[in-house]
């Protein structure tokens, strides 16, 4: 039976973005045709400044979140990372498989780190090999699939290529997995910014970012006051118009589905 893994990484409140990208995915199709695991990753949220307080709250609130949108314990497993002692054991063995190169070469961590020197901070080594960490705790588990966003790829094909060499070096042990996007949805833009990812970590302005636990008048207004272009046609271009215009019949069928998912 084909096995899935995915998880959400609890460095802020859930998002838009976090349901039409992933949540409602895992609640309608996922979990009723795989052995499906749905993890609160909140380990990762440790690899930047942080409140250990606040990450035990958002990881508790994520966790209700994924149930309230639909996941059912009867269907799948819901758990939170830090509770299976496996994921860090695993860790250190991919550290061991993996080289230094492929770590910088990660995306996220040069831009993660290229923020943080422009702000005269440090950069955590737990931000650096981190990709370790998700190799780990995909490949513990055996999964074949991994629901992605167009932000994990490049982490997720580390992660088959550790598979590929660890298997090679020491005799076949993983599931080398591969990786499924979602259909819609697959990158939700900020409000207020249509070039950048709609994202839940703690930002000065969340004017763009809508919240799955907003109130409807709240998220009325981000929406009625996002950043359009000046055409008067409903369209919809990453590089020429990334602010197209939005279509409010279709937020509200949006809206719906969240009410009824």
């Amino acid at each position: 039976m084909t096995r899935i893994f995915s998880g959400v990484k609890p460095t802020g409140h859930l998002t838009l973005g976090n349901y039409l990208g992933a949540m409602r995915r895992w609640a309608e199709e996922d979990q009723h045709r795989a052995d499906a695991l749905f993890c609160v990753v909140d380990l990762h949220a440790l690899t930047v400044e942080h409140d250990p307080a606040r990450v035990r709250r958002l990881s508790r609130q994520a966790a209700t979140l994924l149930l309230a949108a639909g996941l059912d314990p009867a269907l799948c497993t819901v758990f939170v990372q830090s509770q299976v002692d496996e994921h860090l054991r695993l860790s250190y063995l991919m550290e061991c498989t993996a080289s230094d190169g492929e770590m910088r070469r990660m995306v996220q961590y040069k831009e993660k780190a290229a923020r943080e020197a422009a702000r005269g901070g440090s950069v955590r080594l737990s931000l650096l090999t981190y990709p370790a960490l998700m190799a780990a705790d995909i490949l513990a588990y055996g999964a074949h699939e991994v629901p992605v966003g167009e932000d994990q790829a490049q982490h997720l094909e580390l992660t088959r290529d550790l598979a590929v060499r660890f298997n090679q070096r020491y005799g076949t042990t993983f599931v080398v997995p591969r990786a499924t996007h979602p259909a819609v949805a697959a990158r939700v833009m900020d409000l207020q910014d249509p070039t950048s990812k709609m994202g839940k970590s703690e930002q000065v302005r969340t004017s763009g970012i809508v919240y799955l636990l907003d109130e409807p008048e709240v998220v009325r207004k981000k929406v009625m006051r996002a950043v359009t272009d000046d055409g008067s046609e409903v369209v919809y271009d990453r590089e020429e118009r990334p602010g197209g215009r939005i279509c409010w019949m279709c937020w509200r069928r949006v809206r719906a589905g969240i009410r009824s998912g």
